[in-house]
């Protein structure tokens, strides 16, 4: 009994046209999602660096403000309160 080549895999004959465009495609597109995802996060992070260096100049500010000196410490003539 011999079997022909068509009789074997007919799902296999049918299919792997559909299969082979929709694996392309499928890759096609994930590829494409990657790069655009790429690229929003650098936006991201363009948009970000501004308002984080803004935060920490404001923490530098608030933080420090204490270590500035205060108009009486200019004006007394005593250095530190030691004569």
């Amino acid at each position: 009994m011999s079997t022909t080549p068509s009789s074997r895999f007919p799902v296999i004959r049918r299919f792997w046209k559909p299969v082979a465009a929709t694996g392309a495609g499928g890759t096609a597109v994930v590829l494409w999602f990657e790069e655009m995802m790429l690229f929003v996060q650098d936006i991201l992070a363009l948009i970000f660096l501004p308002i984080l260096a803004g935060i920490i100049y404001l923490l530098n500010i608030f933080a420090f403000k204490s270590r500035m000196p205060r108009r009486e410490d200019l004006t007394n003539p005593t250095h530190g309160g030691k004569e």
